[in-house]
């Protein structure tokens, strides 16, 4: 049974900084490809980090050169490192397995969330 499970998630204020942890069960980090999203009130769910197979890596323009997504293989974990965080980047964050073809989140294979709340 695939599980992801995000922790980190929390409260702070404009130009914080929080780490965002997706631990996986059931389903081995290495070699496949993986995603953060988030979902804000009222808004439809963004991608927001992908990392690929590879190792490639794409952010969504907003969050460049702020966020940053890993992985630790040896911990089957994914991360996402954010940095000089603003009050719209709140919301729910989730992390997914993905389609590595089309990029596309896999059904199913998606943790229940961590809040993310950043004021002003």
């Amino acid at each position: 049974q695939v599980q992801l499970v995000e922790s980190g998630g929390g409260s702070v204020q404009t130009g914080g900084s929080l780490r965002l942890s997706c631990a996986a069960s059931g389903y081995t980090l290495s070699g496949s490809c993986m995603g953060w999203f988030r979902q804000a009130p009222g808004k439809e769910r963004e991608g927001v980090a992908a990392l690929d197979s590879d190792g490639t890596t794409n952010y969504k323009n907003s969050v460049k050169g702020r966020f940053t997504i890993s992985q630790d293989n040896a911990k089957n974990t994914l991360y996402l490192q954010m940095n000089s965080l603003k009050p719209e980047d709140t919301a729910m964050y989730y992390c997914a397995a993905r389609d590595c073809y089309s990029g596309s989140p896999l059904p199913g294979y998606w943790g229940q969330g961590t809040q993310v709340t950043v004021s002003s």
